[in-house]
């Protein structure tokens, strides 16, 4: 999900404050980016209907797509070196590495014309940010964070202990004060009302940002769409006011296949596509087909894992999944090579645990420790765990009865029925009998955080720093799903630390000094050794990281996802249509 990064403590400060400009992007020429021109309409996929348009109101990736458009955060990356770069901030400074003081821009004003001011800012953070109630809030990384206004364009983030990785907390969107207030606690309502604003049927009115889009409709299960914001506040080299496009319309496919159907119909304008659909794509391309196609190794996206449920309902089952012997002893049996052929056609490398391998943090040795393909290892070791065959051939668990367990994948992705099906199959010859569940794959997630479920295929992304994934890694974290054991009780509570295994212990411990270590060096050895840990207990098994491939129409100019999915700016905005 990254290139080079950088310490935190190497951002440099943006001088120059008062009455702030539009902001006017990097030429980017190094990215092929050239002066585009007003007007057009790109049409563009989900693979989900959203849930809400509340981004925090729920961990959904339709909504998340939508608020790239349609929200900023105080800072954004920059699209050629991943660098920080203020956004709705014009300036920071960082003292003692705990306190944030934020300069804010004067110019920008919400899709409804109300001006942007500190008060935003508090509030977003202070009554969504920080609400352990908000579904899709950050509360764990904000406690004991002190947040005050110092003046109409100035905040301060005072935190109890230094923290390197909390600048890119700043990235996350802006909240309208003015419109959330009456569904918060400051407005005098329960902390969980906040999850209530803007539904799916809400006044589109009502939903407003300060990003290049804002919402002008949505027709349930079909479409979004989404208009240019006249007054955006950022402009391009040539100092022409961006977005270029005058509308963004998501039609909403579920199906991988029909996606791709479509863009060659020419109804949709860029797919995001993958190794299995690149060859076919491809060869179109160099057959004259009006599009192009182009695929780099991946910074950003989600490699897919299997997790077991170490809570799950059978009790003999959640013995053995929160035995580690058990899980190398699979690991064994996953052919990743295979996959990386077979499936994604050679564009894709091994993962790690939350940690892109082009990622200053990515520790090489992970490959090493979780093994190759071996059948007859994985064999060996199960015969070790005196889970003996039967006579049909399939081992049996103490109890007698067969070892069997559910999978459940994404039946609507063509990735994971693939990879389900190799799995299901190279289990079977080591006496392993996988039954596969076919779920939608927007519904993994809320799936694997509920009961009812016993081994599941899911994907969860890559960040620029590890801390950032601190509720999947982190035992007893909010979507540390595999062993829902170690969660708190209590919203904002305590991890249940009598139920950690003793290398969750260990992993805990090595999180818990790697947020407060700011000496790069030293904090890159804590990641290195979480990254060893997860990888000899085979924690969840980690398969393949595709790389980014994608598909645009001619139609269209400045297309750079090379760069990936960038968080708070997609690269949206910056296309044109010739």
């Amino acid at each position: 999900m990254k290139r080079c990064f950088w310490p935190v403590a190497m951002v440099l400060l943006i001088s120059g404050l008062g009455y702030a400009q539009p902001k006017v992007l990097p030429a980017y020429t190094n990215l092929g980016v050239t002066a585009g021109k007003a007007g057009g309409s790109l049409t563009l996929s989900l693979a989900s209907a959203p849930q809400t348009f509340f981004y925090y109101g729920a961990i959904d990736s339709a909504i998340q797509n939508l608020a790239n458009q349609m929200f900023d955060g105080l800072i954004e990356y920059n699209l050629a070196n991943y660098q920080i770069e203020p956004a709705l901030a014009t300036r920071w400074s960082i003292t003692d590495s705990r306190i944030y003081t934020f300069d804010l821009r004067r110019d920008v004003r919400w899709h409804d014309g109300r001006p942007f001011t500190a008060d935003d800012v508090v509030f977003t953070y202070t009554q969504i940010v920080a609400n352990p109630e908000a579904r899709g809030g950050d509360a764990a990384n904000f406690e004991g964070v002190k947040i005050e206004k110092l003046g109409d364009f100035r905040v301060r983030f005072t935190l109890p202990k230094p923290a390197p990785a909390f600048i890119h907390y700043m990235r996350l969107p802006i909240m309208p004060k003015h419109k959330l207030l009456p569904f918060s606690q400051e407005g005098g309502k329960p902390r969980a009302e906040i999850n209530n604003a803007w539904p799916t049927n809400v006044n589109p009115e009502e939903v407003v940002g300060t990003g290049p889009f804002r919402l002008r409709s949505y027709t349930a299960g079909q479409q979004v769409t989404l208009v240019k914001n006249p007054n955006y506040w950022k402009r391009d080299a040539a100092g022409t006011p961006l977005p270029y496009l005058d509308q963004l319309q998501y039609l909403i496919i579920t199906d991988s296949q029909a996606r791709v159907a479509q863009f060659l119909a020419g109804n949709i304008g860029q797919i995001n596509i993958t190794g299995a659909e690149f060859p076919d794509l491809k060869r179109r391309e160099t057959q004259g087909a009006p599009f192009r196609v182009v695929q780099f190794r991946a910074l950003f996206g989600s490699p897919p894992h299997i997790g077991f449920n170490y809570n799950a309902k059978n009790a003999e089952l959640a013995n053995l999944f929160k035995n580690s012997d058990f899980r190398r002893a699979l690991q064994f049996a996953v052919n990743r090579e295979r996959i990386i052929e077979d499936v994604y056609n050679g564009l894709a490398e091994r993962a790690s645990y939350g940690v892109a391998p082009l990622s200053e943090w990515y520790y090489p040795e992970v490959a090493r420790l979780q093994g190759r393909f071996d059948l007859n290892a994985a064999n060996a070791a199960l015969d070790r765990l005196g889970l003996r065959r039967g006579p049909d051939g399939i081992r049996r668990l103490p109890s007698g009865r067969p070892l069997e367990f559910t999978l459940t994948y994404g039946s609507n992705s063509a990735v994971f029925t693939a990879i389900a099906t190799i799995l299901q199959s190279d289990f079977q010859r080591v006496g392993v009998k996988v039954n596969l569940q076919g779920i939608l794959a927007a519904n993994l997630l809320s799936t694997g955080r509920g009961q009812d479920w016993e081994a599941i295929l899911l994907a969860l992304g890559d960040q620029p720093d590890p801390e950032l994934r601190t509720p999947i890694w982190k035992p007893g974290g909010a979507l540390y799903y595999w062993h829902q054991a170690t969660q708190p009780t209590t919203p904002n509570g305590q991890p249940q630390f009598n139920n950690f295994l003793p290398w969750e212990r260990e992993i805990y411990g090595l999180w818990e000094r790697a947020a407060s270590t700011t000496n790069f060096t030293q904090r890159k050895a804590l990641y290195d050794r979480w990254q060893a840990i997860a990888a000899r207990e085979a924690q969840v098994i980690m398969i393949a990281k595709e790389y980014a491939v994608g598909a645009v129409s001619n139609r269209y100019g400045n297309y750079i996802y090379s760069l990936g999915v960038i968080p708070g700016f997609n690269p949206v905005p910056l296309m044109f249509q010739r």
